[in-house]
């Protein structure tokens, strides 16, 4: 009876050392670990809501600038989604640009580029002269116009084709563009171009000539997330780089009183345009200025 007494006392005693362990090694730990976890958890959204705050800004200015002048440019030939270098005139009026930018103080906080070889080339060579080291940003909503089949051919070939489907000889429609509107002879092009174009992409399986609503669609979404990104991150000047039929579009369709010459834009020109608020602004048009101080 007391060899069993004595076993049961053993029994007891372990069984409650067992469980007194279990509940300090779980209980007090767990509660230290998990308010640790909330004060760390707490500091860093903290931290990095104060960052973002402090870096938030509501006016930016977009710098939006024409390549320089490329091979397919020289032998007048369509170049929308097909690319070509520049020509060593191309890389002296980037340059020129880049070193009037310089000049003049221009210190960009942000680069954005179309996904075409030339608008990033353009945008390295400005950045080079400035010395800033910047990364590139590529979109290729940036694009220009696509022309689908009509891409490379001679430009005279292709408004010819769309002269003859407006009813008009090449030389009346090259009149009428010096004295409408850069909008209307743009929408009238793109959607011709369009129409004339949908049978014969699908037949060679190519990406189709792009209307002017698509184009524009395009162009508006592209530069709506470069000024978000731009007030979040308190990018207060930014370099965009893009192309002549579709900055002077982009322009026109954000302020209907921007001056886009009927004859498009020139290479390396800069136009200028401010939003605070949501509105834009378009301060300068087909500028050369920058260019010409940095010659």
């Amino acid at each position: 009876m007391k060899k069993i007494t004595g076993y049961m006392s053993a029994f007891l005693l372990g069984t409650m050392l067992l469980t007194g362990c279990r509940t300090a090694s779980v209980k007090q730990p767990e509660t230290a670990v998990t308010k640790t976890e909330t004060a760390v958890t707490k500091a860093e959204t903290e931290k990095a809501s104060a960052k973002e705050s402090a870096a938030a800004i509501d006016t930016v200015t977009l710098y939006i600038t024409r390549h320089g002048k490329t091979m397919l440019n020289t032998s007048d030939r369509s170049q929308g989604w097909i690319d070509a270098p520049l020509t060593p005139a191309g890389i002296e009026v980037a340059s020129a640009l880049g070193r009037g930018l310089k000049l003049e103080g221009v210190e960009f906080d942000a680069v954005y580029t179309s996904d075409s070889g030339r608008a990033i080339e353009t945008a390295e060579i400005v950045l080079n002269e400035k010395g800033q080291n910047l990364e590139i940003h590529k979109d290729k909503r940036l694009r220009e116009f696509n022309f689908g089949t009509y891409e490379g051919m001679p430009n005279d070939e292709m408004w010819g084709a769309i002269a003859k489907a407006q009813g008009m000889t090449l030389e009346d429609m090259k009149a009428s563009m010096q004295t409408g509107s850069f909008m209307d002879t743009v929408a009238s092009f793109a959607d011709t171009l369009a129409q004339l174009d949908k049978d014969k992409a699908e037949e060679e399986g190519n990406w189709p000539a792009e209307d002017i609503a698509t184009i524009q669609a395009r162009l508006q979404a592209a530069f709506s997330d470069i000024v978000k990104e731009s007030m979040d991150k308190g990018y207060a000047d930014v370099l965009v780089v893009s192309h002549g039929l579709s900055i002077g579009t982009f322009l026109s369709t954000v302020d209907a009183n921007a001056k886009v010459p009927a004859a498009g834009l020139k290479n390396a020109s800069v136009s200028k345009v401010v939003v605070k608020d949501g509105i834009y602004t378009v301060e300068t048009v087909n500028d050369l200025s920058y260019a010409e101080k940095g010659k």
